[in-house]
């Protein structure tokens, strides 16, 4: 194991630590509370009584907690022929249910200094156990790895987080999972390190960015042409250095690559084996307008798609991009995403993404996806007396690229995809929700997709798919 590497996994076990002998301590009994105003000197106090007293700055906090509840139904759809990697509704699987746990904690260590530690735990599987498609139906499924994952409590993230101020003027933070609460600097540096999802920092957007909220479908959470290096969770270790000005922001991350494709794990630290990501943020105007300008580049194991084709057709058998798999395969692709509030305080706005890769190289750790275009609105309850209600509704289309097409035309089967033939078209999705709040914690929220061409296969489909979701959080 690299001495980086050792270290890094030294620094985690160390937070760790500091993380179980503060809840062991708490589990003993010991309790906390402010000192009464006007208290009077330890001597004039009872000495049988414990005196009560603050928990230390750094003490945990809770900064949230939720539950997610999605059952989905896929009716019978035009179905000709299937591959490996169908989109299907055969043996149930297109009906099914899934369960997301989680629990969110952040320590306040030094003055710019703060530490995070989330758990999860995701149980049920998604229709058609999570392959067919490039923009999948719902984003809390594991991408192709949750019937192989264990389905035990998990640690998201573990990280620091620091901030070094460049001007006296703060913003007031709210309490929210990864965000204590306080006052931080306008203008900053901010430095992450340690197990982080990179979509926490990249690609974000208001109106479609959390599939337990707002939109269900891969499509409407991040860019789908934006194969972010990650494990098959979404997280992986890296580092974010960000440069924060009130009308931008430039964030430049490095996260480490699974070891395989879609992989759950990661080899000791290579440096052949990186996703750099490269985003500025700008803020034009005093109306509420965000414009973010994404470029990536991945290196890796991936394997060619022309060079799995060139031996498929030596041998003849249908292309396998595991035969071709080695260092030296890289991917490099940009971004547009912008969101626009319109009314009602921001709550009603607008959003949209570009996405393209280079595509000639296999998809290895996102979705299988090329090119994308996506366009969307979300419209406040409050226009009919329903305040807290949300609906949206968006519409996407996804593309391939050629090397890619010509690889699954040929009977290649993919990360997600692999219909063992291909009549290829664009795939297009539509999506509407609304989201219900029933009271401040539980919301309900029934959604409506409709898939054209799944799996870039006009000889299949058009697909219908009925959900509900039922939100718990605090």
């Amino acid at each position: 194991m690299g001495p980086v590497m050792s270290d890094f996994k030294k620094l985690c076990s160390a937070i760790l630590m500091v993380f179980a002998v503060i809840v062991a301590g708490a589990v003993r009994g010991n309790v906390w509370a402010a000192e009464p105003e006007g208290a009077v000197a330890d001597s004039r106090q009872d000495s049988s009584e414990e005196k009560l007293q603050d928990p230390p700055g750094w003490f945990p906090k809770l900064l949230g907690a939720q539950a997610d509840y999605i059952y989905q139904n896929m009716p019978p759809f035009h179905s000709p022929y299937e591959g490996a990697n169908s989109l299907t509704f055969a043996n149930g699987l297109g009906r099914q249910v899934t369960q997301t746990y989680g629990a969110y904690f952040g320590s306040q260590l030094a003055r710019g200094l703060q530490a995070y530690a989330d758990f999860e735990c995701f149980l049920g599987d998604g229709i058609s156990k999570g392959v067919g498609l490039a923009g999948y139906v719902n984003g809390d499924v594991i991408r192709a790895g949750s019937s192989n994952l264990p389905k035990t409590p998990y640690m998201a993230r573990l990280y620091l987080r620091y901030y070094y101020p460049l001007s006296g003027e703060t913003e007031k933070m709210e309490r929210c999972m990864d965000q204590l609460p306080g006052e931080q600097p306008v203008s900053r540096w901010e430095f992450k390190f340690g197990k982080l999802a990179p979509t926490d920092d990249f690609d974000l957007n208001r109106y479609a960015n959390n599939n337990r909220a707002q939109f269900f479908n891969y499509d409407f959470l991040y860019n789908t042409a934006w194969d972010y290096a990650s494990d098959t969770r979404g997280y992986s270790y890296g580092i974010v250095a960000a440069l924060y000005q009130p009308r931008w922001r430039l964030a430049l991350g490095v996260f480490v690559e699974p070891d395989t494709q879609n992989g759950a794990r990661f080899d000791v630290l290579d440096t052949r084996e990186l996703g750099y990501n490269l985003e500025l943020t700008v803020k034009p105007n005093d109306a509420g307008t965000v414009v973010r300008l994404l470029s990536y580049f991945n290196e890796g194991r991936m394997g060619s798609y022309s060079e799995a084709l060139l031996l498929g057709a030596a041998t003849d058998k249908a292309p396998n991009i595991l035969d071709v798999e080695k260092l030296g395969g890289t991917k490099y692709g940009f971004g547009l995403n912008f969101e626009q509030p319109l009314a009602d305080g921001g709550e009603t706005g607008m959003f949209g993404r570009l996405g393209w890769n280079d595509g000639h190289h296999e998809n290895w750790a996102y979705v299988e996806c090329d090119r994308h275009v996506s366009l969307g609105a979300q419209l406040s309850g409050i226009h009919w007396g329903r305040e807290g209600d949300r609906v949206g509704v968006a519409y996407a289309v996804d593309g391939l690229s050629a090397h890619h097409k010509d690889y699954l035309e040929a009977g290649g089967i993919g990360m997600l995809l692999g219909d063992g033939a291909l009549n290829y078209d664009l795939a297009q999705t539509l999506e509407i929700y609304y989201s219900i709040q029933v009271c401040s914690f539980i919301q309900i929220s029934p959604d409506f997709q409709f898939i054209q061409n799944p799996g870039f296969n006009r000889d299949r489909g058009p697909v219908e798919v009925y959900g509900l979701r039922l939100r718990m959080s605090y």
